[in-house]
């Protein structure tokens, strides 16, 4: 690689200077570059979390270019042989699609899954770290609520993401969520239908579920997200008692160059972890789970021309995923 000549560089210089006259940054930089991160173990949990939410989002925006958010029946015609010739929502037609048609759709839900868990996870772990060594105490307690805050947006997102695939086992998780929605005194049947858009199941609550999940919790989750941050940065990282370290000093790296470095190779590191999970332990397969709503086709059979008995076994020796016709 070549080295920038003297015009590139003389043109850097005056770019700097010009940016440092004009907004006074050179000694922020200088000052902030000089923070100190603890060495120890333990702060890992936090870093885990922000990068399996990073790959959260760049795999879950590949993923929403795909998804048709739509409660709309169709006769399911795509390359998965066994669910061929039942009705679908537009909704599982898409997943199965991206499972199967669409080029790396398969490994990239598999990743968006698998950092899902992880994000998850490593939040619970990086909190119980916080909780048993009094990380939460004053003056860190608003620190300690948005982790809170963090954690419980985190879960939510996760259970809408995959209820709105509209397979069976998410069928079941909606239908339960319908229930206990509509068990809340007073205001629950207007929840339900904040959420339902009528009566269960409706078709207002794919689409609706969809833009909670792809919009408006992410965009919470960013924005406590660098609340967080800025809290950390801003009042110091705890630390556990050792040589030097004292209620006002901390020891350990700092920031650039020596934590940038280290913070970039976990990154990196969960970025692969995420990646091999993905691409060799299966995970969520809606296509073998099968769809949510039967209406009418016969009670389930996955090829058209078999039939079915009211115990909702086919009637046909053709090979084919039969299950009741009934929402759970």
């Amino acid at each position: 690689m070549s080295r920038p000549g003297p015009l590139t560089r003389a043109l850097g210089r005056r770019i700097g200077r010009g940016v440092d006259e004009r907004f006074q940054l050179a000694g922020l930089v200088r000052s902030e570059s000089s923070h100190v991160f603890p060495k120890h173990h333990s702060f890992l949990w936090g870093e885990l979390a922000l990068y399996s939410f990073v790959v959260l989002l760049v795999t879950g925006t590949y993923l929403s270019l795909f998804f048709v958010p739509d409660t709309t029946e169709v006769v399911y015609q795509g390359a998965y042989d066994n669910l061929r010739g039942l009705h679908v929502s537009r909704a599982y037609e898409s997943a199965l699609n991206l499972s199967f048609e669409v080029r790396g759709g398969l490994f990239v839900r598999q990743i968006h899954h698998w950092a899902a868990h992880v994000f998850v996870a490593s939040i619970v772990v990086h909190m119980c770290r916080n909780f048993f060594t009094g990380a939460f105490r004053k003056p860190r307690e608003l620190t300690w609520l948005t982790g809170i805050a963090l954690l419980a947006l985190s879960m939510l997102e996760g259970y809408l993401g995959y209820s709105m695939l509209d397979d069976l086992l998410s069928g079941v998780g909606v239908r339960i969520a319908s229930g206990l929605v509509l068990s809340i005194p007073v205001v629950g049947t207007w929840l339900h239908w904040l959420v339902f858009g009528g009566e269960f199941e409706g078709e207002l609550w794919i689409s609706r579920f969809f833009v909670g999940h792809v919009f408006v919790l992410p965009g919470l989750l960013c924005a406590l997200v660098g609340v967080h941050l800025l809290l950390v940065w801003y009042q110091k990282h705890t630390h556990f008692p050792g040589p030097g370290a004292t209620g006002s000093t901390v020891v350990g790296d700092r920031a650039a160059p020596g934590f940038l470095v280290r913070t970039a190779a976990n990154g990196l590191a969960v970025v692969a972890v995420l990646a091999l999970l993905g691409a060799l332990f299966q995970i969520n397969p809606v296509f073998l789970w099968g769809p949510t709503r039967r209406s009418t086709a016969p009670r389930g059979c996955s090829r058209t021309g078999t039939s079915a008995s009211s115990s909702g076994r086919c009637g046909s020796s053709r090979r084919g995923t039969c299950t009741s016709a009934r929402t759970p």
